[in-house]
């Protein structure tokens, strides 16, 4: 069974279901890009961590890097090894010093804590073939890590009335709120301000 590495090209706002996001990951050596549609909390779990955004209090996948840390654990990789009716089925790799173990995980989890842990992510060469497809680049679909997240055109409209002070206030309020959605939205359009 061949084994591909794949990167975290983005996330795009789900077009067939409402309330729902698209995780893309794209093989390291290929064109092709696997989509799997995620809830909002895991893309904003993902988006996060993408946009270097630091909230006040650790959310849930920061718990548990505090705490694998706390008590040497490492993950060593991520691997999608399954699937089933549409449904990716994700393992941990641990490392614990002397042993290692595999540990069940949904994808969205698997690839939040593989991005928190800097460690790879694969998938089988059955599951690329099954599952991957080559997506046109599209402009909902950001590759710069600064811009993970797509930007809908109403936050652009929502924003564009604010000078950059207030806009930077109320990132700080957002992140304070923990409303990690409209914070990214509210540091994409400082971004584009300041470039």
């Amino acid at each position: 069974m061949g084994r591909l590495k794949l990167n975290v090209l983005g996330l795009s706002y789900s077009q067939t279901q409402s309330g729902a996001y698209a995780l893309v990951l794209a093989e390291e050596e290929g064109e092709r890009r696997i989509p799997i549609i995620i809830g909002g909390f895991e893309a904003q779990a993902i988006a996060i961590e993408l946009e270097a955004l630091k909230p006040p209090r650790p959310l849930t996948h920061d718990l548990f890097v505090n705490f694998a840390m706390a008590f040497k654990i490492d993950i060593l990789e991520v691997t999608i090894h399954r699937l089933e009716e549409g449904i990716f089925y994700s393992e941990l790799l641990c490392d614990s010093g002397g042993s290692r173990i595999k540990i069940d995980a949904r994808t969205s989890d698997a690839v939040a804590l593989a991005i928190r842990f800097d460690c790879p992510i694969y998938t089988t060469k059955e599951i690329m073939d099954k599952a991957g497809i080559i997506l046109p680049v599209e402009d909902n679909i950001r590759t710069d890590k600064a811009d993970k997240m797509a930007r809908q055109p109403e936050y652009s409209e929502k924003y564009q009335n604010k000078s950059l002070k207030e806009l930077k206030e109320l990132l700080e309020k957002a992140i304070m709120q923990e409303n990690y959605e409209d914070a990214s939205h509210i540091r994409d359009e400082i971004k584009s301000r300041e470039a």
